[in-house]
C-alpha cells in the first residue's frame, strides 16, 4: 500500500510513502498531540483526501526536524514504539503478533525529506 500527499499550494507538490515508514510516521505525529484521532485514522489508509493546514504541516515540520531528527543519526531508523534503532533492515519479515511491529520502521534521510515536505508545503491531502 502507498500513500500520495499532495501539496495544497497551485506548484502542487508531491510526496510519496509506503505502509512500512507511513505507520511509525503516523505514531510521530500522533506524539505531538496536534491532530485528532478521528484524522490520524484516516491518514492510515490511502486515497482518503484527509485535509492538513498550512499550520499543521508547518508544527508537524518543525517537530519533526528539531524534536525527532536529533535523536536519530543518518544510520539509525524509529519504529511504530518510538524506540531507536541502529540495526540496519535485513528484509525480515515478522509474523508473530509480538513481533510485527518490528516490520513498520522509518530512517532518517526519509524523515528528514518528510519534514521538508511539510515546511515547504501549503498543506496537504492524502491519497
Amino acid at each position: 500500500m502507498s500513500f500520495t500527499l499532495i501539496d495544497s499550494s497551485s506548484e502542487g507538490f508531491e510526496f510519496r510513502a509506503n505502509v512500512w515508514n507511513w505507520k511509525p510516521t503516523l505514531e510521530i505525529i500522533k506524539s505531538f498531540n496536534l491532530i485528532d484521532e478521528g484524522k490520524l485514522r484516516q491518514m492510515s489508509y490511502n486515497a482518503t483526501g484527509a485535509k492538513f493546514s498550512k499550520e499543521e504541516t508547518q508544527i508537524i515540520g518543525e517537530k519533526i526536524r528539531d524534536e525527532i531528527l536529533p535523536r536519530l543519526a543518518p544510520d539509525k531508523r524509529i519504529y511504530m514504539d518510538l524506540s531507536v534503532t541502529d540495526a540496519p533492515v535485513d528484509g525480515t519479515l515478522f509474523h508473530d503478533e509480538d513481533e510485527k511491529w518490528k516490520n513498520f520502521s522509518v530512517s532518517y534521510d526519509w524523515l528528514k525529506d518528510f519534514s521538508e515536505f511539510c515546511l515547504k508545503s501549503k498543506g496537504f491531502q492524502v491519497f
